[in-house]
C-alpha cells in the first residue's frame, strides 16, 4: 500500500522559523506517527517540509498570512502508510513556537500491485516523455560527495532501489539500470541549486523542471517499466535524504513525441 497525504496550511500572522526548522518538524511528525527515525537503511517515509512562498533573511524564513502552504508525507510500506492515514493534525500544526492553521487534507492512495497492473501488466501505450518537477533540493550520494544534478541513471537507480525494497514485484537490478541509461536521455531542464539545512550543516541540491525522453526504439515493456518508476517517484521522492525533506518530486506525463 502507498499513500501521499498533503495538508494545506496558512498562518494568521507573519511567522518566523529558523532555516533548520524542517528537522524539528519531521522529528515531531514521526513522534505523532509512532515511528522511529533513522533505523531504516531505505526510508519508508518521505517528507516535504513546508512548501510555498516565504521570505529569507540570513538564518530565518518568514511565512506570510496571504499565502497557502503545503506539507506532504508519503508512506512506502504498510506500517508507515497506515500511520500516515491515521495521522490527525486537527485544526493546527504547532512547533518551535509557530502555529500553522490546517485548512484541508488531500490523500492519494494506491498500491504497488495497482501501479504495476495499470502501468505495466495491462500493456498500455508506452509513454516516452516525462516531465518532472523537483520541488525540494535533490541530490545523489556519490562516493562520499553529493551530486546536485539530474542524471537520469541516478534518478532511476534511486526509484528502483526503493521499489525493489518495498514492492512485492521485483523489477530488475543493474541490468535494468544499464538498459534505461542507454534508452533515456535528459532532453532539457530548467534548474538551479538550492541548499537544504540538515543537522550537520547544508546539502546542496537542485530544484526545477526536468524533461526526460525515451528513444522510440526502446522496448515497449521496458518503456512501461520506466513510466512505472517515474510515477512511483511521486511517493518515494528522488535521491538522498528524502525522509528529511529533500527530493520531493512531482510528475507531469507528456505524450508528445519528438
Amino acid at each position: 500500500m502507498l499513500i501521499r497525504s498533503t495538508w494545506i496550511l496558512t498562518v494568521s500572522e507573519p511567522t518566523i522559523l529558523p532555516r533548520s526548522y524542517s528537522l524539528e518538524l519531521v522529528k515531531q511528525l514521526h513522534q505523532q506517527l509512532g515511528l522511529e527515525m533513522g533505523n531504516e537503511a531505505i526510508p519508508s517515509v518521505s517528507y516535504s517540509g513546508i512548501i510555498g512562498s516565504y521570505s529569507t533573511s540570513r538564518d530565518f524564513f518568514t511565512f506570510h498570512p496571504q499565502e497557502f502552504y503545503k506539507l506532504s508525507l508519503s508512506g512506502l510500506q504498510e506500517v508507515s502508510t497506515k500511520a500516515i492515514s491515521h495521522l490527525n493534525l486537527s485544526d493546527s500544526l504547532e512547533f518551535l513556537g509557530a502555529k500553522f492553521n490546517v485548512i484541508n487534507r488531500e490523500d492519494e492512495i494506491t498500491s504497488y500491485e495497482e501501479l504495476y497492473t495499470s502501468l505495466v501488466a495491462n500493456e498500455p501505450e508506452p509513454v516516452r516523455q516525462f516531465e518532472l518537477q523537483f520541488i525540494t533540493p535533490t541530490a545523489f550520494s556519490q562516493g562520499g560527495t553529493n551530486l546536485p544534478l539530474p542524471v537520469p541513471n541516478l534518478m532511476f537507480r534511486s526509484w528502483l532501489e526503493r521499489w525493489n525494497n518495498f514492492a512485492p514485484v521485483y523489477l530488475g537490478g543493474d541490468e535494468l539500470i544499464a538498459y534505461l541509461s542507454n534508452a533515456i536521455l535528459l532532453k532539457n531542464h530548467k534548474i538551479q541549486t538550492r541548499s537544504w539545512q540538515l543537522h550537520r550543516g547544508y546539502v546542496n541540491g537542485f530544484v526545477g523542471d526536468v524533461t526526460l525522453q525515451m528513444f522510440n526504439r526502446a522496448d515497449s515493456l521496458l518503456a512501461n517499466v520506466a513510466n512505472l518508476l517515474v510515477q512511483y517517484a511521486r511517493f518515494a521522492g528522488t535521491g538522498m535524504k528524502t525522509r528529511l525533506g529533500m527530493g520531493q518530486t512531482l510528475i507531469n506525463i507528456s505524450k508528445r513525441q519528438s
